[in-house]
């Protein structure tokens, strides 16, 4: 990979990486801090990566250091605060907000993740393989049943509005 093609990387996938890792960890300077680290592994490996396969790379790296930064951080937890007294017309969109984040989190981290990939990203099942280091009908499995346990969390009768 030459400097070129690394800078091309970064304006194709450093969004999209951020993006995929805040929503996951909802910390912003912890997902910027996780998305340096994967661009600064890619330019340390870039003469061994394949500028084909430098967006799975990225997203493997950073896949794998979030995972990392979980168990180093278990114990401690993020959330995110609002205020209470915000416009009426805002609160149906808060409470959707809400309940979506509380189906995600009733997921494991690995089924957040293929959702997120999938769902979110737009990522297709060989590629979310290839970043998480699972086989393609694994993939589909956990998204299967991730999927189950998000629609029997958002219709379960707290959630249905």
């Amino acid at each position: 990979m030459t400097e070129k093609e690394y800078n091309t990387c970064v304006d194709l996938y450093a969004d999209n990486v951020y993006r995929f890792i805040v929503k996951n960890l909802k910390h912003e300077e912890d997902a910027r801090d996780i998305v340096q680290t994967a661009f600064e592994k890619l330019w340390r490996n870039r003469t061994t990566v394949d500028n084909v396969k430098s967006k799975s790379y990225l997203f493997t790296v950073a896949y794998n250091q979030m995972i990392d930064h979980i168990r180093k951080n278990s114990r401690i937890t993020y959330s995110e605060s609002f205020d209470e007294n915000s416009k009426i017309g805002y609160q149906t969109s808060n409470d959707t907000k809400k309940t979506l984040m509380h189906a995600l989190n009733q997921l494991n981290e690995t089924q957040k993740s293929l959702v997120m990939l999938k769902d979110y990203e737009g990522y297709n099942y060989e590629e979310i393989g290839q970043i998480m280091n699972l086989t393609e009908s694994q993939v589909k499995v956990y998204l299967h049943r991730a999927r189950l346990t998000l629609r029997n969390v958002l219709v379960s009768a707290d959630n249905v509005l």
